[in-house]
This record gives structure tokens, sequence and C-alpha cells, in this order.
């Protein structure tokens, strides 16, 4: 009998203490695809992922591929982003696909199986997903993340202006009344977390961006649950301008498990440059005390 695979929480909890908390975007756009010296194509995008796959390696433990980079050139983006996700994952490192998908019933299962299950052509550790149609729309995808050793990453509290109006505004009624939208997704994931089984985090995380007001959205960090708390993938560091000293007083009690995600603050480097700014950057974030 195979044994059960080795919880996402507990997989990164031990990434964060033998790699670090840095994770490090793989966002081919096409001006950096220019400035590297690339070409805006498949086998461009591929290249770089290579690049920045194999930067990564020894200096940071995650690695965090825009999908929508990748997609932009259909079925050879596909095939290319599967090199890439291959790399990473035969290098161990903690691979989060940022698909942003959500859907309902059978689509949002086909989704998670397609990122999720051990073995498929896109397989990663995690991935981001969205819960507007509804926190109870993911309970196949979270179920499904348990069961096979991955995670997902819920969105929140998104960093860009025009989420606020309606992230911030309240539940009408049912068991969140009153609740900002961002909190009631806040306290479902915990809910389904506390109801596994006790892992170092829970397998399903939140996306909170580092460069937001949290208590503006209803977010109280000092209250958090520590047994199988939501891990954070947060977005924001570098470029967007969130410094890596203040995560301990941006996420509170969240802090413990807060995945400091950077992308073009790391990339502008260059092809090569960007290994030793990954190894700057990691010794950064390994400094900070949470």
């Amino acid at each position: 009998m195979n044994a059960a695979p080795a919880a996402f929480g507990d997989r990164l909890a031990s990434v964060f203490e033998h790699q670090g908390r840095l994770c490090v975007g793989i966002d081919p756009h096409a001006h950096l695809l220019e400035s590297w010296g690339l070409p805006d194509s498949a086998s461009g995008v591929r290249e770089f992922g290579l690049v920045v796959v194999a930067a990564a390696v020894g200096r940071a433990g995650i690695v965090k591929p825009q999908i929508a980079f990748f997609e932009r050139y259909g079925s050879a983006g596909y095939a290319a982003l599967e090199d890439v996700l291959a790399a990473a994952r035969e290098a161990g490192l903690l691979v989060i696909a940022d698909a942003k998908r959500g859907d309902i019933g059978t689509s949002v299962t086909a989704y998670a199986e397609a990122w999720l299950t051990p073995g498929a052509p896109l397989e990663v550790d995690a991935m981001t997903i969205s819960a507007f149609l509804g926190a109870g729309s993911l309970d196949e995808p979270m179920r499904l993340a348990e069961h096979a050793g991955k995670g997902l990453f819920v969105l929140a509290a998104t960093s860009n202006p025009e989420a606020r109006t309606m992230q911030q505004a309240r539940v009408a009624d049912g068991p969140r009344a009153g609740e900002t939208v961002a909190r009631a997704i806040i306290e479902d994931v915990s809910s389904f977390n506390q109801a596994q089984p006790a892992h170092a985090f829970g397998s399903i995380g939140l996306v909170l961006g580092a460069t937001l007001d949290l208590p503006a959205f209803g977010i109280d960090t000092t209250g958090v649950p520590t047994r199988n708390a939501a891990p954070v993938l947060a977005p924001g560091f570098g470029h967007q301008g969130a410094a890596v000293g203040d995560v301990a007083r941006l996420f509170g009690s969240l802090a413990g498990g807060v995945v400091v995600s950077e992308s073009r603050g790391l990339l502008t480097a260059g092809p090569n440059g960007l290994a030793a700014a990954i190894e700057v950057r990691a010794a950064e974030v390994r400094s900070v005390d949470v």
C-alpha cells in the first residue's frame, strides 16, 4: 500500500526552515523577454522560465510561474510551461501555479485535477484559486488538495485598487453576515483547515497583498489559530513597494506563514544578474524575525 503523501503545509514548513520564505516569480513579460534578449514566443518563455529555475536552485525554495504569460502562446506555450514546471519540481523547488482558476461543480474540480493531480502534465505543489463564486464552490478542490498533499491559495484581499469595493463589501446574510467578503473567505478557509489532521500549516492558504491595509478589509491579524494556520502568499514586495522588514507589522499573527513573493524586482536583474539578486534578497528575507 502506498504511503499517504506528505501534507502541503508540512512541506511548506520544511522549505521555510531549509531554504527560506522567498518565492521567485516566473513572469515572462514581453518587455522582459526583450531586455533578456529572448524572442517573444513560446521558445522565449521556455528559456526564460528555465533560467529562473536554475537561478533559484540553492538560493530560494519556491517559484511561482504566472500562467497567463505562457498561455498567450496557446498549446506551444503550455508545452513550454510543462518543461519549466518539470524542471522546477525535479530540482526540488516548491512550485505554486499562479493560475487564479475558479468555477463551480465539475468544472472547478477539473481545474484542480489539472494542476494538483500527481503525475499530471501540469502538476504543481499548489495553485491560486478564486472564491468569487462562493467559498463553497471550492469544497471539492480543497478536499482534493488535502488528499493529494497539495495546496491552494485562495484570493482574499488583493493589491489591485479595483478589487477593494468588492472585497471590502459586507456579506448580506448567512453565517458570515456583516463580515467583509475578504474576512468571510478567510474564515471559511480557516474552518476547513481546522477540520483536518494537525500539520505545520493548513493545506489551504490565502492571497493577501503585502501593500494593503488589511484592517480596512475587515481582517484581524491578531487572533489567528496557530493550529493548521493558513499560509499566506503575499505579493507586493520589491517593485510594488512592500518592504521585507515589515512582514511582522503587516501580517501580525499570520506572519509565520507568509510566503514573500517577488517577481519584477528580481527579474529586471536580467539573466546574468538574476542569481545574485535572488541570493541577496533570500538572505534579507531569512534575516527577518517573524
